[in-house]
């Protein structure tokens, strides 16, 4: 378990979210309830950011249409998460559940002590990709919740009840060598291009498809090249470039940053270089499934178990967040019994999703096929 398991219980989809202001048109009615299509907007682009997509361009890199197979994934996914939050919302405005200045104050010292220090919070908010705005929306969100399941039921979780939990699950506690890289993508994802150029030219042929892909292919290699060789004289530039070059935008407006991750985390063309170099380098170009990459490894860390008093108090974190969701479970599980949902917008209903996602793998299964 890592550190930074502390923050990442804060992006659980039942105790942060995007505030529910209506404007815009209106996809999904929820006990009268309006969500719109730009909060539907804002969620989608947070869940592929933090999803594994956030390494290869994130939101500004994937292709949002029900023609791709992952979008519909996301789309039912957030739709759903939606739909739990205005039932909510509403239930916090029936208990009448406020939050004072004082108990952001109080929830915020709570955070910075978990995660050590307010520089510490800032860097983990930087490498998720979280501003501060969005950071004390979220946290306001996170306290209104706690006080809706304190409503409910009190969670108490003792030292016992950690060491117990360290002791079952030491398995957790294990963690592979990870290291610490930037990056520099220039993008180049072939299924996305079979697609895109399929839509314009559907009886395009496989002679022609391929000179296409192949004229792409080489002025992306020949830009990243130039970068390449740009660093290669200047490596003190590369965060500079990552930041005007990179196609990973979540990332390169962090200079490339990436944190530390394991080596099944990436790609394997990815991680296969990333770990294979020592701290303070640069590769040359590394050709994955999404473009190349110029991967800068700035740190390492060896394989190993964490001792139970270095998690004690994530360990605790974490379960009085599982206890606080099975009570958000059981309370939305009764609330969505006798809720009335309305999808305004067709295609957002569960059932045309999963059609569309039958349809839309069959398609790219004719694309690939096409392309032998």
């Amino acid at each position: 378990m890592k550190k930074l398991l502390a923050i990442a219980a804060l992006s659980t989809v039942m105790l942060t979210g995007c505030s529910l202001t209506h404007f815009g048109k209106g996809i999904i009615k929820v006990n009268g309830q309006v969500i719109t299509q730009s909060e539907f907007n804002t969620a989608m682009d947070k869940e592929i950011n933090n999803s594994m997509f956030k390494a290869f361009g994130g939101a500004n890199n994937f292709m949002k249409s029900d023609d791709n197979i992952m979008y519909l994934v996301f789309k039912e996914k957030v739709s759903s998460e939606l739909i739990i939050r205005a039932l909510l919302e509403d239930e916090i405005q029936k208990r009448g559940i406020k939050v004072s200045d004082e108990d952001i104050k109080n929830e915020m010292k709570s955070i910075i002590d978990k995660v050590g220090s307010k520089e510490e919070l800032s860097k983990m908010l930087k490498q998720r990709g979280i501003s501060n705005d969005e950071f004390n929306r979220d946290l306001k969100t996170q306290i209104k919740m706690k006080k809706l399941i304190n409503s409910i039921e009190k969670v108490k979780i003792s030292d016992a009840d950690t060491l117990r939990y360290y002791n079952e699950h030491k398995d957790q506690f294990k963690h592979d060598e990870q290291v610490r890289a930037s990056h520099i993508l220039i993008s180049f994802d072939t299924l996305q291009m079979i697609q895109d150029i399929k839509k314009k030219d559907k009886d395009i042929s496989t002679e022609d498809m391929n000179k296409k892909l192949e004229k792409t292919a080489s002025e992306k290699k020949a830009k990243a090249e130039a970068i390449l060789k740009e660093l290669k004289a200047n490596p003190d530039r590369f965060e500079e470039l990552a930041k005007k070059e990179s196609d990973d935008k979540a990332s390169g407006e962090r200079g490339g940053e990436l944190g530390f991750f394991e080596r099944k985390t990436m790609v394997p063309e990815f991680s296969n270089v990333a770990f294979s170099m020592k701290p303070n380098t640069i590769s040359d170009l590394v050709k994955s499934p999404y473009g190349y990459h110029i991967i800068k490894v700035t740190d390492r860390i060896e394989s190993g178990t964490t001792p139970y008093e270095k998690v004690k108090e994530e360990i605790k974190f974490y379960m009085e967040t599982e206890a606080q969701m099975k009570i958000l479970k059981n309370l939305t599980d009764g609330l969505m019994k006798t809720a009335k949902i309305e999808y305004l917008d067709s295609s957002f209903d569960p059932e045309n999703i999963s059609k569309k996602a039958i349809k839309a793998r069959s398609e790219s299964s004719k694309a690939l096929d096409g392309d032998k």
